[in-house]
Parts: structure tokens; C-alpha cells; sequence
């Protein structure tokens, strides 16, 4: 889920007087050494010594048998039962600093942690465990003409760096699943929930190194200056992949500057299309709970598309349960004519901006469109190939919104919010990639290996 991460602000949002402000606040802590937690290293240990201690960890790792694991991954969630008085305790200092500095609401919602919320936190990481294990799998097999035996196995990838924002949760989520999958992970999240990371990650990897796994499978970088960020990128030849979970900024700048492979995780500027034929009363369910369930995250809908044989008998009611919710609605001509004669209170006039804008909060644009045509030209112009859902009734619309929308996750009459692992089946994510080499979608378990081809034969050489 996209957020925004300290030290890299997204230029192309616009910050306009008198409205919500759309990014995290700069919360970034001083300067000063790079402590870690969790793999327990000295004080003044350095990001590059801190990798090196994970990337051994992580060759003892790839050895361990699925029991082994499993059993590491039961224990990590004991660990966050166990320990959540001080979880919760850290968690409040967090967000208590978070408030002060004017984080957005729907920001903090991201970074609480109460009972609920790591016992849900526990319980991904139990069902990690029953979940088959990717590594091992044979996804290939054949003789070749020389007789030969060719496989293809899954393996891990090794050593994997995370840097996100102020969601705790991914702290767990990212050990959990880095190490099911055999990687040992070093984990850079931000600085409005340093505390809790730094509590959550300690207890992780004391207790998979309790079961016996390797010590340093998994580190946290205490620091959130932006030099750790930069120090990791550079890590080519000990860092195996690096995967940023933020705004835009964060994102572009580790593609541009990053030496480590990336997978991004990316932002999620979403679409709900009401397409002439649709079910008005489906489409408004549809719309509200992809705008409304939680509106700081990437599978939020950011935009609501009409067409404009519908728009005035389905905009009134629409934008009138919008308005009940606290929406604040960025509406086009069309739209902004019928609120004002309905009588429908927190409507602005629409920018260009606004069609290319992830509000992560209570805001959503409404363009009225001709027809289907136009509806994919704009969400293929100004989606970031995420989510995207149309509501109609007539076949063959929703066949061409499916193959002509480019995105990881194309929905026919249900709700974005659902692009999500666990939603998918997939077990806990640490992202959904929006790119499309490695992994598209829900970035899950199996996106954390790769393959090793083993040949056997009986004496075969190669003629010169």
C-alpha cells in the first residue's frame, strides 16, 4: 500500500490553501549513528556491516528445512501476543509524536496498533505457516537430447532490504513472509513508528532465533534519515533486491538511483467506472466502500467515473452518500451543475491535477465521460496501473474494460479494496506491485523466490 516516506516528497501532488493535506508530515528524526534492532548489532554498526551479517545469515537461511521455518513463524507470533503491552506502548509514544507534527488522520490510522490489529498481525504470520512452502518446487522437468535430466527449483532470493512508511504491520508481514520464503530480510521503515518497529522487529527475530533460525535473519535500521535509504541502494553484490513501499518520491528515487535490483510497490490512483447500464444501487455499495472502508490506502478509489447517460439519475445519490461520509468531492462541469441543484455540500471544481492525484484521504475526483471509450483513455492515461473496477450489465463492455485497461487488478462489478493478499489467497503481502517484471498484484510469498536450474547426467560433455 503507497504512502509517503520522509526526505522524499511527490512533486506531482499539488498542495492547495485551506485542504487536507495529502502527504505524511516530514517526521524525520536527527541525524547521528545508525543503530538496529532486532539482529541485537553494535551501537555504532553501519548499514553496509548490518547487511553483511544478514546476507550471512541469509546462506544458513536457504538451508533450513519447511518445519524449521514454520516453527520460527509460530513462535515470531507468540512473540506479538506475548509482547503486545509493549507494542502498544511504543505504538502510543508514535502516534501521540505523529499527532503532534499534523500527520493526517487517515495517515495515523495506518500507524495504530491495538489489540485487534496485532493479533491480526499474529494470525498472518500462523497462516504464512500453513501455507505450502515455495521453496523446493519443481516448476520444470524434462530430459534433454543428450539425456540429461533438466530441472527447474524454486530457491530464495537471499537477501532482501524493505523500506516503507509508518505502518507497523508491514514490519511483521515483511519478516514473516521474507523468511518463509528462506530470505533473511533487513527492514528500513519510517520514522513515525520507529517505536513500534523497533519493538516488533526485536521480538521477530529473538524468536525465530529462539527455534533455532540464524542470527541476523532479521534487522532493522533504526535510522530513517534518507542516507540509510541511499546506503542500501548501494549494497550491489550484498543486497539481493530492494523493495520501496511509499509515495512516489521514495519510489522514483530508488529506481533512478538504486544499484540493487527494485520491485516497486506502487501508488494507486484507482478508478470506479459506472458505465451506462450498470445497477445504480450496486454502483453506489461499489463506490462508498471503495472510497470510504479506509481511505489511506493504495486500493482506495481516488477517482469516480461516469457516464453521461447516467450521471444525472446516478450523481445525486452518489455524491450525496459521499457528502454524508465526509468526502470532499473534486467534480468536473457536469458533475458540479448537478450537486448545486441538488442541494449536495463538499464539492470543489476539478483541476487537471486532480485526475493524476492518490489522495490517500477523505477525497475523490468525479468526471463525467461520453462513453467506454473515453473511460479507458483516461484511466489508461492517469492510472498508475493498480486497481481498477467498472459496474455495467452489459457483457460486452466489461470484456473490453478487462482487455483494454492496463492494470494488475481489473474488477467487473465489485470493489477495488479487495487487491490484496490475503483477499487473493495469497497469505500476507508486502505490497501490490504495479509494474510488470517479476511480480504483478499482490507482491506474496512466491514473489520472494526465484529458480535454480539442477541438471544430472552420466558423464555428459559438450563437443568443441
Amino acid at each position: 500500500m503507497s504512502e509517503k516516506l520522509e526526505g522524499y516528497r511527490n512533486d506531482q501532488q499539488p498542495q492547495t490553501d485551506g485542504k487536507p493535506d495529502r502527504q505524511e508530515s516530514a517526521l524525520t528524526q536527527p541525524e547521528g549513528p545508525i543503530e538496529a534492532q532486532g539482529c541485537q548489532p553494535s551501537s555504532q554498526q553501519s548499514v553496509r556491516s548490518l547487511a553483511l551479517a544478514a546476507k550471512e545469515a541469509s546462506a544458513a537461511l536457504a538451508t533450513t528445512s519447511t518445519q524449521a521455518r514454520n516453527a520460527a513463524l509460530h513462535a515470531m507470533a507468540d512473540a506479538l501476543r506475548k509482547g503486545s503491552g509493549t507494542i502498544k506502548e511504543a505504538n502510543r509514544c508514535d502516534v501521540g509524536l505523529a499527532r503532534e507534527k499534523g500527520m493526517a488522520e487517515s495517515l495515523i490510522d495506518r500507524l495504530v496498533l491495538d489489540d485487534s490489529r496485532i493479533e491480526a498481525m499474529a494470525a498472518a504470520l500462523e497462516e504464512l505457516a500453513a501455507l505450502l512452502d515455495p521453496l523446493g518446487m519443481v516448476q520444470e522437468q524434462r530430459t534433454l537430447p543428450n539425456g540429461m535430466e533438466l530441472k527447474r527449483i524454486s530457491v530464495p532470493l537471499g537477501l532482501v532490504a524493505m523500506v516503507y512508511e509508518a505502518r507497523p504491520n508491514v514490519t511483521a508481514d515483511a519478516a514473516g513472509i521474507a523468511l518463509k520464503a528462506g530470505n533473511a530480510v533487513i527492514l528500513r521503515g519510517g520514522s513515525a513508528a520507529a517505536g513500534s518497529n523497533a519493538v516488533i522487529s526485536a521480538l521477530l527475530h529473538d524468536a525465530a532465533v529462539g527455534t533455532g533460525m540464524p542470527k541476523n535473519c532479521i534487522c532493522a535500521i533504526a535510522s530513517t534519515d534518507r542516507s540509510a535509504t541511499d546506503e542500501l541502494m548501494g549494497l550491489h553484490g550484498i543486497v539481493d533486491v530492494l523493495i520501496p513501499r511509499g509515495g512516489e518520491g521514495l519510489i522514483r528515487h530508488c529506481i533512478e538511483h538504486s544499484k540493487v535490483p527494485v520491485i516497486e510497490t506502487g501508488t494507486g490512483n484507482c478508478h470506479v467506472y459506472v458505465e451506462s447500464s450498470a445497477d445504480l444501487t450496486m454502483a453506489q455499495d461499489i463506490l462508498v466502500n471503495a472510497k470510504c472502508r479506509r481511505t489511506g490506502v493504495c486500493n482506495a478509489a481516488e477517482t469516480l467515473l461516469v457516464d453521461e447517460a447516467c450521471a444525472e439519475a446516478f450523481l445525486p445519490r452518489a455524491m450525496d452518500a459521499l457528502a454524508k461520509r465526509g468526502i470532499l468531492m473534486h467534480a468536473d462541469g457536469s458533475a458540479c451543475r448537478i450537486a448545486t441543484a441538488c442541494g449536495i455540500e463538499g464539492v470543489v471544481a476539478a483541476t487537471e491535477a486532480d485526475w493524476a492525484t492518490e489522495y490517500l484521504a477523505p477525497e475523490i475526483a468525479i468526471r463525467c465521460l461520453p462513453g467506454i471509450d473515453e473511460a479507458i483513455a483516461h484511466i489508461n492515461r492517469f492510472g498508475t496501473q493498480h486497481s481498477e473496477a467498472i459496474v455495467t450489465q452489459d457483457e460486452a463492455a466489461a470484456d473490453r474494460f478487462c482487455k483494454e485497461v492496463d492494470a494488475a487488478a481489473v474488477y467487473v462489478n465489485a470493489s477495488t479494496a479487495f487487491t490484496d493478499g490475503g483477499q487473493f489467497g495469497m497469505g500476507a503481502e508486502i505490497g501490490i506491485s504495479t509494474q510488470k517484471l517479476h511480480v504483478r498484484g499482490p507482491f506474496a510469498l512466491a514473489a520472494l523466490t526465484s529458480y535454480k536450474y539442477v541438471l544430472r547426467g552420466t558423464g555428459q560433455v559438450r563437443a568443441s
